[in-house]
């Protein structure tokens, strides 16, 4: 977007600064010329003070946390409090806001000459929008695992919820927002590398009414959503969904979530790594991955043993025939000692 409409915008929302305010930062409140909120991310507190009308101090719309010693305008306020990354959809937000029409459509960034695109910043969107989420506890993202017989969440916070992220079809289509599981993918050493977005339902009764409602964003290859501490045992799967299963009877066992089938034969082994349990996907693309991560493995000096759910998926198992049944199905795959050390030492 050219500066000018990006300042032009700027200058409508000025003019109606109380309104944005009340919209995007609607955990603070009006005290005399100035909104008082808890930082940009619409926290409570009295950090972040906004001026709601020109005065001889500063322009309206401008806004300063003093705590955090940033400032900005009313445009921040709105990428921040809604997650959104690529100014384009900022502005989108900005004009269906004000009731504004959109612009003409610019030529699609695949139409670019390379060097004419921006560099890509998608590891730090990630960090941004993780540090913009917060618990599920009480969420919508709690009522949909719930939904899916996924109740014993403790150690789950590689998960968060982001009530407001964006979602865009495809590059010529308008901004929705829904709200969202935000799943942390780090490396080995926990560090933060991307995030994986799945769009839900307002009430969390299921994935949102949208055509690709799972998405990752930064660096993903050879990393994981990770549930515990790995030392020598690892048991590894494509789906959050999926390996949150069978935490439900294995709620000492170390999981980690790699999203594709593509990623989890990439895995990077942990360096105290002896055992690898694979949970399978019943496809051409999991049985090519347990295929790699075989042979990985297996030069590297690490067992692999594959674990197969009795129906589609090991969350089909737990939903249709129970944690009981779940445990009956996985005791004969597990190395004995892993009984003992994992299902045994779990209880009923």
């Amino acid at each position: 977007m050219a500066s000018h409409d990006a300042g032009d915008l700027a200058r409508r929302l000025a003019e109606n600064a109380e309104a944005v305010c009340r919209r995007y930062l609607s955990a603070g409140r009006r005290h005399g010329n100035y909104w008082l909120v808890g930082d940009v991310r619409n926290a409570p507190g009295r950090s972040l003070f906004v001026r709601l009308h020109d005065t001889a101090n500063g322009r309206a719309g401008k806004w300063t946390d003093a705590q955090a010693g940033e400032h900005g305008d009313l445009l921040d306020v709105i990428r921040e409090t809604l997650g959104l990354v690529d100014f384009r959809d900022v502005a989108d937000e900005a004009r269906a806001f004000l009731s504004l029409p959109h612009p003409d459509p610019a030529p699609s960034s695949r139409d670019r000459p390379a060097q004419e695109r921006g560099p890509a910043s998608s590891s730090e969107a990630a960090r941004r929008l993780w540090a913009m989420s917060g618990p599920i506890a009480g969420t919508s993202v709690e009522a949909y695992l719930r939904r899916r017989d996924i109740t014993i969440l403790h150690g789950a916070g590689a998960l968060r919820f982001h009530p407001h992220c964006y979602y865009r079809p495809d590059e010529d289509s308008p901004t929705q927002t829904w709200p969202a599981m935000i799943a942390a993918v780090t490396d080995l050493d926990g560090i933060l590398t991307g995030v994986h977005r799945t769009w839900l339902a307002a009430d969390g009764r299921g994935k949102a009414p949208v055509d690709h409602p799972r998405r990752a964003l930064g660096g993903l290859l050879g990393h994981a959503v990770r549930f515990g501490v790995t030392a020598d045992v690892l048991a590894a799967g494509e789906g959050i969904e999926t390996v949150l299963s069978l935490r439900q009877v294995l709620p000492d066992l170390p999981l980690a979530a790699c999203l594709s089938s593509a990623h989890l034969a990439a895995l990077i082994f942990p360096p105290l790594l002896r055992r690898l349990y694979v949970l399978r996907d019943d496809d051409p693309a999991g049985d090519q991955a347990l295929a790699t991560l075989h042979a990985r493995a297996e030069d590297a000096g690490i067992e692999l043993v594959g674990l197969s759910p009795r129906l589609g998926d090991f969350n089909d198992d737990l939903r249709a025939l129970g944690r009981g049944a779940l445990r009956a199905i996985l005791h004969p795959q597990l190395a004995p000692s892993d009984v003992a050390r994992f299902l045994e030492a779990a209880g009923t």
